[in-house]
């Protein structure tokens, strides 16, 4: 009698073991998952650049508005290659770049529309030829050396307008990535938009 009394006391003692092993499996597999703090942002939103940082416009600038009359010619030395050596305003909030640029959001081309484009117009368009190679936002070229005055492109060799110069002081002509736009305005320029910066200038093939 005593044995049988042990027996199922040791029975009971395991049933119960087994009951609360299995409810701590059940309380485990119940908790909540560790997460990741939130953002300032609301749940579901990808937090973006405001300019740069990766960002690749999907479209270049749309056409602007006609040209205004081009200004009375200027003595030689007077106003020639304006915006080298002189910064125009494009800085439309403060972390934003005094450059012409894109905004990620919406992807706006700032400076574009500009109402005097008259030191971008070339006598001669594509008077080396045109750029065979991929243009918009579906390719992304690598610079692999060179300068504002002259770097290479599958086999072409681009020039920044002298206007634009000072716009690209602060590109890394070794490695940074850009993306090729039809200037819609102006025949005979690209516009070359820099991955990492979010700016972009006006570039052309000279050779």
């Amino acid at each position: 009698m005593i044995r049988l009394m042990v027996v199922a006391a040791l029975v009971s003692f395991g049933a119960m073991a087994q009951r609360q092993e299995g409810e701590r499996d059940r309380q485990q597999n119940e908790r909540p998952v560790a997460r990741p703090p939130q953002t300032q942002q609301s749940a579901g939103q990808v937090q973006r650049p405001e300019v740069g940082r990766g960002h690749i416009p999907q479209h270049g600038p749309r056409r602007g508005p006609e040209q205004q009359p081009a200004p009375q010619a200027q003595p030689q030395g007077e106003g020639e290659h304006r915006g080298e050596g002189e910064h125009r305003g494009f800085r439309d909030r403060p972390e934003h770049p005094e450059a012409p640029h894109v905004h990620a959001r919406n992807d706006e081309w700032v400076g574009h529309y500009d109402g005097d484009r008259s030191r971008y117009h070339l006598d001669r368009p594509w008077e080396h030829g045109r750029f065979r190679g991929e243009i918009g936002p579906r390719h992304v070229w690598r610079l692999r050396g060179g300068a504002p005055d002259r770097f290479e492109l599958d086999g072409n060799i681009f020039e920044v307008a002298p206007a634009d110069a000072a716009y690209a002081a602060d590109w890394l002509w070794d490695s940074d990535d850009i993306v090729l736009y039809d200037d819609p305005d102006e025949p005979g320029w690209y516009l070359a938009y820099n991955v990492r910066l979010g700016t972009y200038v006006h570039v052309m093939i000279v050779g």
